[in-house]
Order: structure tokens, then sequence, then C-alpha cells
């Protein structure tokens, strides 16, 4: 029924939603459908909604209307996490016709056809005066992981691989568990046949993503599910690199260091969420360590690694953050140097216990705040590059590239370092891309290649 439609699809918020696209694509693909550009005229239209902040919502909404416009007689679907936390509003909105709620995702193909089906026998055509079919589960009673398959990426190097879904943190400020539900593992067996064909596709570096992938197994009562998973993938031929998601403090272990840093296929490259740096804002956050804890992880990796690159998130603005509490986040961070901070203003999401707290910080006093963080980030970022000045580095190349009339190469090293390389007069540059090459580093940008 789907051979020859064409079907757009366009994705809110994170690389896990992103991994779901490709999957959806994959499947509407395989059932005989062409895949175009979402701001083409289509059949079909997927927007695969966020609902992280009160922004995320209002994007999607838009999204969703736009793709009505460009096609008043296409099929519009809207999944994701915004359908999750806004079901009623949706199921009434003239511009949709199908609701599919996460875990949902997987059986795409079947409820497109479901619908076309209905609309055929009824004579209905979309648009006006109708209700949205919806597909619809209670997220928190969820206990499987929706197995969607793999997707292999086409004129990729890195490849995103999603090994789990659910969050059980219920952190103060965060919408996640009540869109995504409960932790759900997928099995380590889909993972790695999904890391097998993408090795033999060429694809050469893969990072793990999920919503919380530091609750890796422990679904399945298995606390050392993420590094025997890690394990394995080092094992297949062909991944020479494995970075890691987003992980919780707690994960990093004397025992999880010491098996991960003897792994030479694993990228010293930590993105370890922090929020704050003061322990009564991280209490109201509902964040389950302490900052002298969050530290001593942080020195568990340096000890175990030559200047690992570590990452992390900072929220400003926080309700109740006082002057003394951001003091103190700024003296914290300024003697934890890391090497990259993601800073963020806090915004209120509906439905979370922070949104109905009181003393909520005026958005000037943000801005001021966030443009301290954001002058730290950069000096800190700055300082650990020019570590590396002169050093022999190894450069996974991506792309090929054009600034100021010249030709260069980019990719990134182990720890995550954009890297510009300078080809000169070197004929056919697009041939280096998914090949490792080193180069002398210099900060300025001119990187020299030492092999090509």
């Amino acid at each position: 029924m789907l051979k020859g439609m064409s079907v757009a699809a366009t994705t809110l918020g994170c690389k896990v939603n992103q991994a779901e696209t490709d999957s959806m694509l994959d499947m509407l693909k395989a059932a005989g459908a062409n895949i175009v550009e979402f701001d083409e005229k289509a059949d079909i239209y997927i927007v695969n909604t966020c609902s992280v902040t009160n922004i995320a919502d209002k994007k999607s909404r838009q999204m969703l209307h736009r793709a009505r416009k460009m096609n008043p007689d296409g099929i519009v679907i809207a999944a994701g996490c915004y359908v999750q936390s806004a079901r009623e509003i949706l199921e009434q909105d003239e511009a949709i016709d199908i609701v599919i709620s996460n875990n949902k995702k997987k059986s795409i193909t079947e409820i497109v056809n479901d619908y076309i089906n209905v609309r055929n026998n009824e004579k209905n055509a979309p648009g006006k005066d109708h209700e949205a079919m919806e597909y619809f589960v209670d997220i928190s009673r969820e206990t499987e992981y929706e197995e969607m398959g793999g997707h292999v990426p086409v004129g990729h190097t890195r490849a995103y691989v999603k090994i789990q879904d659910g969050c059980n943190q219920f952190c103060s400020y965060c919408i996640i568990p009540y869109v995504r539900g409960r932790i759900r593992s997928r099995s380590q067996e889909a993972i790695l046949a999904e890391v097998s064909e993408l090795a033999e596709a060429g694809i050469k570096e893969v990072v793990l993503t999920g919503i919380h992938i530091s609750s890796y197994g422990k679904d399945k009562n298995n606390e050392g599910a993420l590094i025997e998973l890690i394990e394995a993938i080092s094992k297949i031929k062909g991944i020479k690199r494995i970075r890691l998601g987003s992980l919780e403090p707690g994960i990093i272990t004397e025992e999880f260091v010491e098996r991960i840093s003897s792994n030479s296929k694993v990228c010293p490259h930590f993105h370890l969420s922090l929020q704050s740096g003061c322990d009564s804002v991280l209490k109201r956050m509902n964040r389950k360590y302490t900052c002298e804890q969050y530290f001593e992880k942080c020195d568990m990796l340096r000890k175990a690694y030559k200047s690992p690159a570590l990452t992390t998130d900072v929220i400003v603005g926080f309700p109740g953050e006082t002057e003394e509490e951001f003091a103190e986040t700024v003296r914290y961070l300024t003697e934890l140097n890391l090497y990259e901070m993601h800073i963020f203003k806090y915004s209120p999401r509906k439905g979370t216990v922070a949104a109905a707290m009181k003393e909520q910080v005026a958005p000037e006093i943000k801005n001021e705040r966030s443009d301290v963080l954001l002058k730290l980030a950069h000096d800190n970022k700055t300082a650990y590059e020019a570590q590396f000045e002169g050093c022999e580095l190894e450069v996974l190349v991506e792309e090929v590239v054009k600034k100021d009339n010249k030709t260069y190469l980019r990719g990134h090293t182990e720890r995550y370092m954009d890297i510009l390389i300078d080809v000169g007069d070197i004929s056919m540059p697009e041939s280096f891309v998914n090949s490792f090459v080193y180069v002398t580093y210099t900060q300025n940008g001119g990187n020299l290649p030492l092999l090509l």
C-alpha cells in the first residue's frame, strides 16, 4: 500500500529521537515508500517531537502545522515525547491525522497502512473535521525495550547506537521520566548485531546513546551490563572507537574505570552530568550526588587517563538559586576545570516539581549568570586544547570543508577535539574521508598532516 508514496520526516530533540526517526524511515522505505526532504511536498509527514522544555513543545506544534500547510491532503503524523505529554491536545488538532506514542514507533508501517485503509473506507479526506487516530500506550507501565532495528547512516563515519530507553531519576526539573517511562534495556544481542552491520558498512566509530545509559542492564538486575557491553563491542572487527554518551557520576567506580581504561577502543572523552556546583541546589534538583562525590569521579578518570576530555551540563538560575549559591558554583567549576561545559538557563517545564517552586529567578539574572559561565567555559576549553600544541594527534576524517577559499579535511580526535587539516595542493581530498590521519596540532587551526 505504501509503494510509491513519498515520506518526509523531521526530528526535534536528542540523538535518541534521531535514531528512532531513522529506524522509522528505514521501515517505511522497506515497505516501498520513497524518502524525501521535509521541506518537499510529500504524501506522508512524520514529526518526531520533543518535550524537554516548553519551547520544545511549541516547536513541535509549529512543525506539525508546517507539514499540514505543505500538503493539505497529506498524512501528518505526530510521534514521540510531546505526544506523550499532550495527548488530548494533539488528538483534537486539525493539522494531525495520526498520533503515535513512544514504544509504538516500531509499528509505523502497520499504523500508516491501517490509517489509509480506514480513510479509504470512510472516504474522508484528512484535514478539517476529523479526530486523529491514536496509537498510544501508558509509557509508565511499559517494561520492554522497543526494538526498532538498526540504521546504517550513509556517508557518515560515526554512528549513534541506542542501547536503552527511559529514566528512573526524576530530577525535579525534568519531564523525561514521564514521557519516556521507566528504564528499559535493549538486548546485548540486538546491539551487537547492529554494531556488526555498521562495521561491515565501514563505520569506524560508534557512540552509545540512550535516555540514561548509566542504567543499562539495571532493569534486568545486571549492574555490570554496560561495561560488559562495551567490552563485547570492542571485539567487533572494524570498530576502532567506542564513545560513550552522557553518563551519571554514579557509574564511575574504580572497577568501571579500570576496565574501560584498559580497553584501547574506548575514547578518553566522558560527559558526566553535573547541573550545579552547589550542594543545596543539587538537593533541590533531586540529583543523587554531592559536589565532592562528583569531583572524586573526575579524579578517578584523570588518574586513569592522561588529560581525559571531561565535559558536562550546567543549569543556571534554578529556582531559589541565590547569589551565594551561584558564586559557590563558579568557584567549584573553576577548580574542577573541565574541558567543555554546556550552559543552560533554567526554563520551567510544566508538569515538573521545579516549575511549581517559589522564588523563580528573573530572566535578566539568568542571562548574567549564563554569561559568567560561558566565559569560564571558553577559557577552560582554550586552555585544555593549548596543552596539545605541537603534539601528534590522530584524527578520524569526517568531511571535506571549504573555509576562506581553502580546502580542509575536518574530523575529531579521540578526545572529540574538532580539527581542521590543511591539505594544501593534495588532489582528491575526498578519498581521505573515513580514514585516520595524523596531524601536528596547532591551536590556530592550520593543522598540517604528518601522513596522508
